[in-house]
């Protein structure tokens, strides 16, 4: 295995805490916007509705890489952590250390 297992449990672990957290941070932003003509002006509520968006985009790749970090959490307690899960080639610990997410090698990915 590229990389040590419990080293890598301990990373995505710690990477879905912070991403959890970040999402519960964020949820005020998420919310519905009030369109309340009388409190802001146009811009000001285009300029809501834009933040909103974002916010809600920033949570659906937050989601996608909790999915991820799951994944990669089940791979590593069946011992599968580390290979590609296309061609079964290690993956280069290097690749881990940047994306500890990753389930492909460079070449399948």
């Amino acid at each position: 295995m590229p990389i040590d297992p419990e080293i890598a449990r301990k990373k995505l672990e710690a990477l879905k805490e912070t991403l959890e957290q970040e999402s519960g941070l964020s949820d005020e932003a998420r919310q519905t916007v009030e369109l309340d003509q009388q409190a802001v002006g146009r811009l000001s509520r285009m300029d809501a509705l834009q933040a909103q968006a974002m916010a809600q985009a920033q949570e659906r790749k937050r989601q996608a890489d909790i999915i991820r970090i799951d994944m990669a959490l089940r791979r590593l307690a069946e011992d599968e952590y580390g290979y590609c899960s296309e061609c079964g080639e290690e993956i280069l610990a290097a690749r881990l250390e940047i994306d500890p997410m990753a389930e492909r090698c460079v070449n399948c990915a």
